[in-house]
């Protein structure tokens, strides 16, 4: 479940709380999917914002990566504690990615394992699957890691947003693996809303953001680092697919010691000036 470089119950660079922060987390709830549902109130999507007619000066927030700096970012909005209601207008910008990275930063504030995972939801429209970050924590009653919907708790897009059910939500790892073996149509994989990022890129490329994840290195949904740009743009080859089905493979064996030794390969590794 866990390994000394890789405590999930402990923060790593994006999911750290500055010490004068901490005091903010007092009143929230004890339970996993109850600290999920809070960060509901916190994070509101852009084209939430856009549409509530919030100032276009604010949309940068989406782009910071740092638990701290966004909760820097919302008690600059409005400095109550993070259990209290918030207007969507005092909320930060965010994605999805959000959603699932601050839940899992209070998660492992209170010790308790859990990941960001990126990959891709197939609850959303029949037949598709939707780039899509969850927050996962780990159940020492039930020996398993359980998945959540942090940012869609309490819709019916899927019957238990709050437990997912197997294929429901497939890590990048999970559909690389299903479309190699000829099981998806990648093309029916990728960002909603647009029209070019659909395929196998797309789907390699979320192996990559959830490896750095699973290392705890929780990029942005956007962010692209060593091979990425040239698979966005056709030109990689076999030797790269390759390398992604022994990411897919790792990441589904959940193997700290092949995820620590993928996370430094010269194609993979996250550059420091990302999330540094």
């Amino acid at each position: 479940m866990t390994h000394d470089a890789l405590d999930y119950a402990r923060p790593g660079p994006c999911t750290t709380f500055d010490a004068a922060q901490l005091p903010l987390l007092e009143g929230l709830p004890d339970d996993p999917v109850g600290i999920c549902a809070a960060v509901q109130n916190l994070v509101i999507q852009p084209t939430d914002a856009t549409a509530l007619g919030i100032a276009e000066g604010r949309m940068p927030e989406k782009n910071i990566r740092p638990v701290n700096e966004l909760v820097a970012a919302l008690t600059a909005l409005d400095p109550a504690p993070l259990h209290r209601a918030r207007t969507p207008g005092t909320r930060v910008i965010g994605t999805c990615r959000h959603f699932a990275t601050i839940a899992c930063a209070i998660l492992r504030a209170r010790g308790v394992a859990s990941r960001a995972r990126c990959g891709f939801g197939t609850y959303f429209q029949e037949g598709r699957g939707f780039d899509h970050w969850i927050t996962e924590y780990w159940d020492d009653g039930r020996g398993r890691w359980v998945r959540v919907d942090t940012e869609h708790l309490g819709t019916d897009f899927v019957a238990r947003p709050d437990d997912l059910a197997p294929g429901e939500f497939l890590t990048g790892g999970e559909a690389w693996i299903r479309y190699r073996r000829g099981v998806i149509d990648p093309h029916t994989f990728g960002t909603v809303g647009t029209e070019h990022a659909w395929g196998p890129h797309e789907i390699s490329g979320n192996v990559v953001r959830d490896l750095a994840a699973l290392c705890k290195r929780e990029t942005l949904n956007w962010d692209e680092w060593g091979r990425m740009t040239a698979a966005y743009e056709g030109r990689t080859g076999p030797d790269y697919d390759r390398l992604i089905d022994v990411v897919a493979e790792a990441c589904a064996d959940d193997d700290p010691s092949a995820l620590i030794r993928l996370s430094a390969h010269e194609d993979l590794a996250v550059p420091r000036h990302i999330t540094g």
